[in-house]
C-alpha cells in the first residue's frame, strides 16, 4: 500500500488517447511486433496472464486505473447530465445507452498501461464529476470506481476484473464485474457491463472490442442488447468497430429501436413503428479535442496518486530513455513487494481505504463506495 505524503511529489499526467489511439505521440519502441512475439513464445495456449509483467518498452505513460477513469471524466460534452434532464424513462434509457458507447475507447496495439499496484488511486474532477478510483486488489487485479455529481445527484458505481488469456494468436480479456449508473432524482438504476478486448498478433495485428454488453433498468423493465464485433479476417473497413443491436421491453420483449453504426463513428437509432433513424451517438463530438488533466492543487495530491505513483517511469517513457523506464518501473515494484513482505512478517492484512469489498466463492467481486460522495479533487480537466 502507498502511504499518503510520505515524501515530496511529483506528478506527470499525459494526455487522453484519441479516436486513433494517440497518433499524436509514438510511445512505441522499435521492432516492435517482433519483441511482442518473442515475448509470448514460451507463453502456453490458454495461460493466465493476470500475473504477466510487461516490460517497460510494452507500456505507454499511464496506469490502468487513469485509463479506467478517463472513460468516464474525459469526454467533448455532459452526456451523463443531458441524460438526467431527459423527461420520459425511454429517453433517459436510450441516452444511457449512447453513454455506455462512450466509454469504449481505441486502445494502442503492441502497447499496455502499468498494471496498478495495491491502494493506488486516482481522483479527478471535471466540472461537478468528481471521479475517484482504487486499486482494492493487485492478486487478482481488481480496480473500483466511484463518481458523484451532487448537483445532479448522480452517482456511478463500477468494479472492473480484468481476466486476459493467451490464445496463440492473439490474447482475449474478458472484463468482468458489476457497472452502475444512478440517477437518483429518477430512482433509476441502470446496470451493465463491458465488451471483451480483443488483441490480434495474426494474420494481421490489431486490437479490438468484441462481444455483448447487457444494460437494463429493473425500474422501468427497459433492455438493450449490443455486439461489438470483430474485424473481419481481411480487415474491410465496412465492418471494422462496427456495433448493432436492440433496446426492448423485457416484459414483452417488444423491440422498440435497433441500434446500427461503429462505435469510433456514428451510431444510429431506428424507430420500429414509424421506421425513423436518427444518430444517438457522434464519436468525433464526443471523443475530439479531450484536454489533459491539470494539478490544481499540489500539496493535495495523495501519494498514491497514479500520476505521482509512476511519474518516473512516465517521464522516461514521454523521452523513450527505455533504460531509465524500465529502472524506474522495477523501483516501484521492488518497494511494493517490500511493502507486501513487511506486512506478510507482521500479520496485517491491507484494507481498501475508499471501498467495502467482498469477493463471492464463484470469484465475483463487488465493491461499495465507503463515503456517499466523492470529493473535489485536486486534479482537474481545464475548462
Amino acid at each position: 500500500m502507498v502511504k499518503e505524503g510520505e515524501e515530496k511529489k511529483r506528478v506527470v499526467l499525459t494526455k487522453p488517447l484519441t479516436l486513433d489511439g494517440d497518433s499524436s505521440v509514438d510511445y512505441r519502441a522499435p521492432n516492435l511486433l517482433q519483441r511482442i512475439l518473442s515475448l509470448f513464445k514460451n507463453v502456453g495456449t490458454g495461460s493466465d496472464l493476470t500475473s504477466f509483467q510487461l516490460p517497460a518498452m510494452f507500456n505507454f505513460p499511464k496506469s490502468q486505473l487513469q485509463c479506467f477513469g478517463e472513460s468516464v471524466y474525459c469526454i467533448g460534452n455532459d452526456m451523463v447530465s443531458s441524460i438526467n434532464k431527459m423527461e420520459s424513462s425511454v429517453e433517459r434509457f436510450t441516452c444511457v445507452v449512447a453513454w455506455s458507447i462512450s466509454t469504449i475507447r481505441p486502445v494502442m496495439f503492441g502497447l499496455a498501461p502499468y498494471n496498478p499496484i495495491l491502494g493506488e488511486t486516482h481522483h479527478v474532477s471535471n466540472a461537478n464529476l468528481n471521479v475517484l478510483l482504487e486499486q482494492v486488489s493487485h492478486h487478482p487485479p481488481v480496480s473500483a470506481l466511484h463518481a458523484t455529481d451532487q448537483d445532479q445527484n448522480i452517482e456511478m458505481l463500477w468494479c472492473q476484473h480484468p481476466l486476459p488469456k493467451f490464445r496463440g494468436a492473439w490474447v482475449e480479456t474478458e472484463v468482468c464485474g458489476k457497472r452502475q449508473l444512478k440517477l437518483n432524482n429518477h430512482k433509476e438504476t441502470y446496470e451493465m457491463n463491458s465488451p471483451k478486448l480483443l488483441i490480434k498478433f495474426l494474420p494481421v495485428p490489431g486490437v479490438d472490442w468484441v462481444g455483448n454488453v447487457k444494460i437494463k433498468c429493473p425500474e422501468t423493465g427497459l433492455e438493450a442488447e449490443l455486439c461489438y464485433r470483430a474485424n473481419s479476417f481481411l480487415g474491410l473497413r465496412k465492418n471494422y468497430r462496427a456495433i448493432k443491436g436492440k433496446i426492448y421491453q423485457s416484459s414483452s420483449s417488444n423491440i422498440i429501436y435497433e441500434i446500427n453504426g461503429h462505435w469510433d463513428r456514428t451510431v444510429t437509432l431506428k424507430d420500429m413503428n414509424s421506421g425513423n433513424t436518427r444518430v444517438i451517438y457522434n464519436a468525433k463530438e464526443v471523443l475530439s479535442r479531450l484536454k489533459t488533466p491539470t494539478v490544481k492543487d499540489l500539496e493535495a495530491v495523495w501519494g498514491s496518486e497514479s500520476a505521482a505513483v509512476w511519474s518516473e517511469v512516465n517521464q522516461a517513457i514521454l523521452s523513450k530513455d527505455w533504460e531509465k523506464a524500465t529502472e524506474s518501473k522495477n523501483d516501484v515494484e521492488k518497494k511494493q513487494r517490500q511493502i507486501l513482505k513487511g506486512r506478510e512478517s507482521v500479520g496485517e492484512t491491507w484494507v481498501p481505504k475508499h471501498f467495502k469489498v467482498t469477493c463471492s466463492k464463484e470469484g465475483s467481486w463487488d465493491c461499495s463506495p465507503i463515503h456517499k460522495w466523492v470529493p473535489p479533487a485536486p486534479i482537474v480537466i481545464p475548462l
